[in-house]
């Protein structure tokens, strides 16, 4: 099992028309990354929702290509944890957090714990994907800030999307 965390300030190096982001404008992202995460993750080529409830979705993914079920749980304006279930290779849970910075300033970080079916643990293998993976979710870090940062712009200028 291994773990990789990634934090970026939500409000830093906004240009002159990007609005800047309220706790609230980046759960409402979260969420709706939480239903479908193809906009903000690029290795991922399916997302259906299969159910939903009260503070949590079961949505079925496809992911470096192949599927898997997750259990997606909700604590409001705050985390959103993303648990594989039996059936994949990968196994784990990854965290979308808002956290305050010491400064009062917004940050994001994405965490994911994982384990890989039949690779050794500390193993060349397994560091290497974790690297890719720790590359990827920088980069969906990045892609989820933009994509909430478009849709409030939208919302702002009223084109609503």
């Amino acid at each position: 099992m291994f773990s990789v965390s990634k934090t970026v300030r939500a409000n830093d190096d906004l240009g002159p028309d990007q609005p800047r982001l309220s706790r609230h404008q980046i759960w409402q992202g979260l969420l709706k990354k939480a239903e479908n995460a193809l906009p903000y993750v690029k290795a991922m080529t399916h997302c259906e929702l299969k159910e939903r409830g009260e503070d949590y979705l079961l949505r079925e993914i496809e992911f470096r290509g192949e599927r898997a079920m997750e259990r997606v749980t909700f604590e409001p304006e705050h985390c959103v944890t993303y648990t594989r279930l039996p059936g994949c290779s990968v196994q784990g849970h990854i965290k979308n957090e808002i956290l305050d910075a010491a400064d009062g300033e917004l940050e994001l970080r994405f965490t994911f714990t994982l384990s890989l079916e039949g690779v050794a643990e500390g193993s060349a293998e397994e560091k290497q994907y974790a690297a890719t993976m720790e590359a990827d979710y920088l980069k969906a870090v990045q892609a989820t800030l933009s994509a909430i940062r478009r849709s409030v712009a939208d919302e702002l200028a009223g084109t609503g999307g």
